[in-house]
């Protein structure tokens, strides 16, 4: 089928490439005229305004918004709203804050515009890998959409199923999953990302241990001189706490044991505050996961080798690179 895309950047980009990988066709547009035409030449349709984009897709027309969240992703829904009409869709992809979903599909309907919201996993691999999706949004877009989904999720793979899931319907083992109505689909993504930071911590501080087991400090019977890289590497192999994101951190180790080329400053996407919020409003106790958020803050003004580990993951999952010094 045809699919329209806003944002030819790391995530967009991949996305459209494997979509026509699959099969579907894509029109695309750019703020850069230069990434229109890298996709246009792997047999894309190029466009040169969101007025020429709407104008190249075929009704009911579907349009996946991958641009910054906040003023990027209002401003290019907005002006996609003005040329397109009823029964069409509008789908962002970003990570947009799952309340201004909610408003997003209100102010939509009254032109009878479907508004899907997709908080997307998979970073630089989600290429090959596959994208997990976590979608918000009506039945009858979701139906619609169902084939580009099924091209960007990862699939069932060679992933042993869960017991017990036999009986169970629906596309959770496909590597989706319609979460609910507008909003829900960024509320599942925002707390994924919450939980992630929590992780991410986790094996931070691990490995910050090991790396001063051999301090000074320590009596001198009790100092261990260890191999990072080996250790990250046998926890890969049956271990409780394997997973992809130790994966990660298991190559960035072999690359750079000492994570010199990182500096130890680490972003937050909004999300993590976000799930804070959410986690306030509900009386709900998070302690793991704003202890991990706050760490971040920190990391910005002091830099530990736990930090590194921190940066080291974000740049292998998501190409997420230091702020130059």
């Amino acid at each position: 089928m045809q699919l329209g895309m806003v944002g030819l950047g790391r995530m967009g980009g991949n996305m459209v490439e494997r979509l026509m990988r699959g099969g579907h066709q894509c029109v695309v547009f750019d703020l850069s005229p230069e990434n229109v035409k890298k996709y246009v030449e792997k047999k894309a349709t190029g466009s040169s305004s969101l007025g020429d984009f709407v104008a190249k897709l075929t009704k009911p027309r579907a349009a996946w918004v991958m641009v910054p969240a906040g003023a990027p992703t209002e401003h290019t829904i907005a002006e996609l709203a003005k040329h397109m009409e009823a029964g069409d869709i509008i789908i962002d992809g970003g990570n947009s804050n799952y309340k201004d979903d909610v408003r997003r599909a209100r102010e939509l309907r009254t032109k009878g515009i479907h508004y899907v919201d997709v908080g997307t996993s998979g970073g630089v691999w989600g290429i090959e890998r596959g994208y997990c999706m976590m979608i918000g949004g009506h039945d009858d877009a979701m139906k619609h959409l169902d084939p580009i989904f099924k091209t960007l999720a990862p699939g069932r793979g060679d992933t042993p199923r869960t017991p017990g899931r036999e009986k169970m319907p629906g596309t959770a083992e496909e590597g989706y999953l319609h979460c609910g109505p507008a909003g829900a689909g960024h509320f599942v993504k925002m707390v994924h990302n919450g939980i992630e930071y929590g992780i991410m911590q986790a094996y931070a501080e691990g490995f910050d241990l090991f790396k001063n087991a051999a301090s000074k400090e320590l009596p001198e019977e009790h100092r261990f001189h260890l191999n990072l890289p080996d250790i990250a590497e046998v926890w890969r192999r049956g271990s409780v706490v394997g997973s992809w994101l130790l994966d990660l951190t298991a190559m960035a180790l072999a690359e750079d044991p000492t994570l010199e080329h990182y500096e130890g400053f680490v972003q937050d996407s909004g999300e993590g505050r976000w799930t804070i919020e959410a986690a306030l409003e509900s009386a709900v106790p998070v302690e793991v996961l704003a202890s991990a958020l706050f760490t971040r803050f920190r990391s910005r003004q002091q830099h530990t080798f736990a930090e590194k580990i921190l940066s080291a993951m974000r740049q292998k999952f998501g190409g997420h690179v230091e702020p130059p010094k």
